[in-house]
């Protein structure tokens, strides 16, 4: 049952939501080109106003979303030409936290095939039909999370199912995809800031379940109540990486702190060891590591932006410095970590499974490839020629693999656990959104311009 669920997926014929079926960043058969360029290979390119949103696709539409100024916008359009069948302008009734490169339009639509379902921050969903109409509006928020909105919504069933992982107060919503009518919302104490997208699990009995990343957890909710079935502790302290499944076995990495690194890790004692003047509370002067005292990890645990350290606080505290980054492999029926990798891993890139290897690019361009079974290094290299940041994901299709760094480098490798690169291109422009894979085209969001990359 779990392969077959898998292959529905992956058979899926459009790439409707964040990284395409169930967040594998898998496509069909059909590749793009390997050598392409600003001017080379592009069937169409169309410029757009600047956001971190991957593209998503029907037969016949394209949708993202995008910040001209000040306006909060989703745009359509024509999967065929690249030209603009619409834009709407979003309410934006506030400006909730964004902090680094975050910006107000970083979460990707999904769409059904025909109507699409976009999420702002500043905000709340909102769904088109394919001609732009509105069909519904839900405003939420205010949040508070540490850089901003990451993850993207979903659709399961009939849902548009949104997780919201915020430093106080995290929730995971289902609302009717039709009516935008609230379904269940589900409290979820204890899960603090996050930025992973879910992804879908049907275990060999029972219902389909939303497993979502989260603080210190990988969590399953049933998908008809929302309630959470099970968990298994061990993630790290903060998870921006998608999940990608196969053979029963799930595969993610996160990477919290460079503190997180084992043998790096700085522990935090009890609140009464730590509290030098009893007033039941941590200022950031009685932290008993320097670096800790520093705004940028001290205002991460302050929570309430106070200027102290409540005994909640404390405990995040606490957990986050006691926490470990790392790629963990984790058996779904049995509910336990088959293996870890706790070399550094990516931030934000989410693993790639394909090809028989698991595959994953760090900061400098190094692409490591993991047996799936041990989790033991097949290869380790780094990308000549594509030596900087990656946000987009790894993405494949045709036996090829896809990798896009910030400043608009692709490298393209081979498949396989002893992978080879066999072409590097250059877009000449930045790159934070995952591209989109379908029919033998490559959709490619760069930050002044969509792409269509394929055969005339």
């Amino acid at each position: 049952m779990l392969l077959s669920f898998t292959l529905a997926f992956l058979a899926a014929a459009d790439w409707t939501r964040f990284r395409g079926p169930n967040g594998s960043g898998i496509a069909g058969p059909a590749a793009p080109p390997v050598r392409f360029d600003a001017q080379t290979a592009v069937v169409w390119k169309t410029p757009l106003p600047p956001g971190h949103s991957s593209p998503v696709l029907t037969r016949t539409h394209i949708f993202v979303t995008a910040v001209e100024g000040e306006t909060l916008l989703t745009i359509a359009l024509d999967r065929a030409t690249g030209r603009v069948l619409w834009k709407r302008e979003a309410p934006r009734p506030r400006k909730d936290r964004l902090q680094n490169v975050n910006g107000p339009a970083s979460p990707s639509p999904v769409t059904d095939g025909s109507n699409v379902y976009v999420y702002f921050q500043d905000y709340g969903l909102i769904s088109y039909n394919a001609a732009g109409r509105v069909r519904w509006q839900l405003p939420l928020g205010s949040f508070r999370i540490q850089y901003g909105f990451g993850a993207s919504p979903i659709l399961v069933d009939g849902d548009v199912v949104l997780p919201v992982d915020q430093d106080l107060g995290s929730f995971l919503l289902a609302v009717n995809k039709n009516t935008g009518r609230v379904r269940w919302k589900v409290e979820r104490p204890g899960v603090i800031s996050g930025y992973s997208t879910p992804v879908l699990y049907q275990p060999k009995t029972g219902g389909k379940q939303i497993l979502i990343a989260e603080s210190f957890q990988l969590s399953a909710y049933s998908a008809r109540t929302g309630e959470r079935v099970w968990q298994v502790r061990g993630l790290a302290c903060e998870m921006k990486s998608v999940p990608v499944i196969g053979d029963g076995v799930l595969y993610i990495n996160g990477w919290g702190f460079a503190e997180n690194q084992p043998g790096r890790q700085l522990p935090l004692p009890t609140m009464e060891e730590a509290d030098a003047n009893k007033d039941g509370v941590i200022a950031a002067a009685e932290m008993p590591h320097q670096r800790l005292k520093h705004p940028a990890y001290f205002g991460t645990f302050d929570i309430d932006g106070n200027g102290t350290l409540n005994r909640a606080e404390w405990e995040i505290a606490r957990a986050m410095m006691a926490s470990e980054n790392g790629l963990l492999a984790i058996d779904l029926e049995a509910k336990t970590i088959r293996w870890r990798y706790q070399k550094p891993v990516p931030q934000v890139p989410s693993p790639l499974l394909y090809g028989g290897a698991v595959f994953l690019v760090n900061d400098s361009g190094i692409l490591l490839s993991f047996d799936p079974a041990t989790g033991n290094v097949i290869r380790q290299g780094r990308l000549k020629g594509a030596i900087d940041k990656y946000f987009a994901s790894p993405i494949g299709a045709g036996g090829k693999v896809w990798l896009i760094s910030q400043d608009g480098t692709v490298s393209v490798v081979s498949a396989r656990g002893e992978w080879e690169v066999e072409q590097v291109n250059s877009l000449g422009d930045e790159v934070f959104a995952t591209p989109a894979i379908e029919g033998g085209r490559m959709y490619v969001r760069t930050k002044n311009a969509l792409y269509c990359f394929g055969g005339k």
